[in-house]
């Protein structure tokens, strides 16, 4: 308990709660919930946004190929594919 309320300063009461709230529903079978969970689940809500894509200027002038001989020429050695 003191581990969690240490988290408070940091963190602010009313994220604590939330994220205590949250891994004790769905803490253990035991019922018991450690402060790595409380931390893990508070470390989720904080978390910034991931951006939904990135818009860029860049176009490929040359497509990719799946050429596997010439990475087999780049080990320095034959390879049978069969």
């Amino acid at each position: 308990m003191a581990q969690v309320l240490a988290i408070v300063p940091a963190a602010g009461l009313d994220a604590v709660i939330v994220a205590v709230e949250l891994a004790l529903e769905s803490g253990s079978p035991s019922g018991r919930v450690s402060v790595e969970h409380v931390v893990n689940v508070l470390g989720r809500l904080t978390a910034p946004a991931t951006p939904q894509s990135a818009e860029t200027a860049l176009q490929i002038v040359t497509p990719p190929l799946a050429n596997t001989a010439r990475y087999d020429s780049l080990r320095g050695q034959e390879v049978d594919h069969a």
